[in-house]
């Protein structure tokens, strides 16, 4: 297959339905698109249209186009990450990667403008997390769960708000941010810096005020990622963990166990947000986002300094901070039932607290259906009761 052949396979692919977030080959499979979570098989007009290893080793060797890196990081560790430009089309973030002894590729389609808070319907205390002026801030989720669009947007809004010099670390750069209020540098590991922790401990000297890392994969990297938050900068960056409680413990379990003390008194003093989201099927058709979100309180820093125990969750703490515009997933999913937009099934699946949730499903249940009564034991006294005798 040339350039052409496959530039004409990945733009029809890309443009058979609308929502396609994934382009997936394997080895014995038709091409698959992934729509809204879901596959669908690609045919193509052709007399085989079954991708053996021939068509897969093809297509990758296009687009690793002899770099170096990448196919050093192929053979050494069995996958590489790079991106693909389809002109006039779209651009890709790809991982190339052995199965079987067999070579898969999977490609996701970016989005070629850089997303709002409001277009994504993200909750109002966002536009104050991005006022932080020092400190870490965690965008967590599973891998396709939207932190890399989360965060685009965040630096959209401060793109739009603030005059000052932002360094990004990417792998790839998915979103291309113009200059407008601020200035924006973006760099891509591979082509301009070689690992997270030396592209980081670079940016300290380019003098910025915000340092987006694309993800914290290590010790080294988190080290430094603390540094930088406790010497004036605020650094926005990634985990793959589902919750507030696990993303701490990520963090604790890349250090030594004697280190652990001094760690959580560095956590306690530079973690300003931790942001959970996941995405999960809507009512209707579609995906809808839900959030977790924790800032830092004296009770936050209390549970970062001496660990969670009965009465001292990170869930309880973030369940008391409504005020504050924090939230849980269980919150965030009643809301989203409340509202319609997601299945009483889709809520009991994803909710953390199943006996809860169903609970309180059942209560709005009765709410709606206008059958809430009184707990039993319980009366409403609407006049006065004659018979009662008189205190003397």
């Amino acid at each position: 297959m040339d350039k052409q052949v496959i530039d004409a396979l990945l733009g029809a692919m890309i443009q058979s339905r609308e929502g396609v977030s994934d382009l997936l080959f394997t080895v014995g499979k038709p091409p698959l698109v992934e729509t809204h979570g879901w596959l669908e098989e690609f045919v193509v007009e052709t007399p085989v249209p079954i991708f053996g290893p021939k068509e897969i080793d093809q297509l990758a060797d296009h687009i690793i186009n002899g770099d170096e890196r990448l196919l050093h990081d192929l053979a050494t560790w069995g996958s590489c990450d790079c991106s693909y430009t389809l002109k006039d089309v779209a651009r890709f973030r790809i991982n190339i990667f052995k199965q079987n002894g067999k070579q898969a590729i999977v490609m996701r389609k970016l989005q070629s403008e850089v997303p709002t808070l409001d277009a994504l319907g993200l909750p109002p205390l966002f536009r104050e997390i991005v006022k932080e002026k020092n400190g870490i801030i965690f965008i967590t989720g599973a891998t396709g769960s939207g932190k890399t669009t989360t965060l685009a947007a965040m630096l959209h809004e401060l793109n739009q708000t603030q005059q000052i010099h932002i360094v990004t670390l990417e792998d790839p750069i998915e979103f291309l941010h113009p200059h407008q209020r601020a200035v924006f540098h973006q760099r891509e590991l591979g082509k301009d810096f070689p690992d997270f922790a030396r592209g980081l401990r670079a940016a300290l000297r380019q003098a910025p005020k915000v340092i987006l890392v694309g993800e914290i994969r290590d010790r080294e990297t988190m080290e430094i990622a603390m540094t930088a938050s406790e010497t004036g900068h605020v650094v926005f960056t990634t985990l793959h963990t589902i919750n507030a409680g696990q993303t701490i413990n990520r963090i604790l379990g890349m250090f030594g166990k004697d280190e652990e003390q001094f760690l959580r008194q560095r956590l306690a003093d530079t973690v300003r947000y931790i942001v959970s989201q996941r995405l999960v099927s809507k009512v209707g058709g579609g995906r809808l986002l839900l959030t977790e979100i924790m800032g830092s309180s004296l009770r936050t820093r209390e549970t970062l300094l001496y660990g969670e125990s009965e009465g001292r969750t990170f869930q309880e703490i973030i369940e008391a901070g409504s005020t504050l515009g924090w939230h849980s997933f269980d919150q965030s999913i009643l809301k989203a039932y409340e509202a319609d937009l997601i299945s009483e099934d889709t809520a009991l699946i994803f909710c953390a607290h199943k006996h809860k949730m169903r609970k309180d499903i059942d209560l709005l249940k009765k709410l709606k259906e206008g059958s809430f009564e009184m707990p039993s034991g319980l009366q409403m006294q609407t006049e006065p009761d004659v018979s009662a005798t008189p205190l003397s």
